[in-house]
């Protein structure tokens, strides 16, 4: 018995071993790809010039970068809020209730929803009532990919905090809600962060939902009422020219959204680690 059973062990160990190195060789292929074919393509001019017209082979990548930041950082702003208040609602008051049941089910489709059924929606509700693409059309489909990420995030974070906090808070006499603000939300923020962290990267390479909301423009544009150049979608149309410089942009874009997402996941695991020790 005690020999099949070490048998069963080293075979269920080593499929896990060969499921890990298989991810792991995909993994490092995709970031040596990017590292080597996106550093190429950075240049002064990747940040100072606009995209190029479809008559030309020169140009950056200005104004989708910038069109990338307003539209992930509104996004961020309208989708953060009410993620933080609907965690705080289902964490602190709504533990048994029909509503916070029906609110987790709802969260959870969301959060496994495909980001292209976000842009077909927001389409449906305002790009075709609208009759134009926008800026603050994709910034709102950000907005409903952030959400889920931060309710879950909060909720999980709060629930962490003992509570003895919470009761020690209500022996004094303190009020409920300014327990929550004051005790378990300031106690667990730093893992509220690391979602909203989570969320950020989550949305800034979304290229679905911004292709039925915010399209795209070749020249420089901040008007949240009309097409918004990001680099997603950026990304996409240049990828499948058939110019050798305009595939080159589209690298450098890849490698750049890269680094961010790299940059946003090493700044929210540590807040998280920080926040466990």
């Amino acid at each position: 018995m005690f020999q099949r059973r070490k048998i069963v062990n080293n075979v269920a160990l080593s499929l896990s071993l060969a499921a890990m190195a298989f991810g792991l060789v995909w993994l490092i292929w995709i970031l040596i790809t990017t590292l080597t074919l996106g550093i190429g393509g950075l240049s002064l001019s990747l940040f100072t010039q606009m995209t190029p017209a479809p008559n030309s082979e020169t140009g950056g990548l200005a104004n989708a970068i910038v069109g990338s930041i307003i539209m992930v950082g509104i996004g961020t702003l309208m989708g953060t809020p009410l993620g933080i208040l609907a965690g705080i609602y289902l964490a602190e008051y709504g533990e048994r209730d029909i509503l916070s049941s029906v609110t987790r089910f709802i969260n959870d489709i969301l959060l496994s929803a495909p980001s292209i059924v976000i842009g077909l929606f927001v389409y449906a509700i305002y790009v075709a009532r609208m009759k134009s693409f926008s800026g603050f059309a994709g910034a709102l489909a950000l907005a409903l990919l952030v959400i889920p990420v931060v309710v879950r995030t909060t909720e999980n974070m709060l629930r962490l905090i003992p509570n003895s906090l919470r009761e020690a808070a209500f022996a004094l006499g303190t009020p409920k809600w300014r327990v929550i603000l004051t005790i378990t939300l300031r106690a667990a923020r730093a893992g509220v962060m690391t979602g909203v962290l989570l969320a950020v990267a989550r949305i800034a390479g979304e290229t679905a939902p911004l292709l039925f909301t915010a399209l795209s423009d070749q020249f420089w544009s901040l008007n949240l009422n009309r097409p918004m150049a990001n680099l997603p979608v950026t990304i996409f149309k240049f990828a499948m020219s058939p110019f050798l410089d305009w595939q080159q942009l589209a690298w450098a874009g890849v490698f750049l959204i890269t680094a961010g997402v790299l940059a946003l996941n090493i700044v929210a695991r540590s807040l998280f680690s920080k926040n466990n020790g």
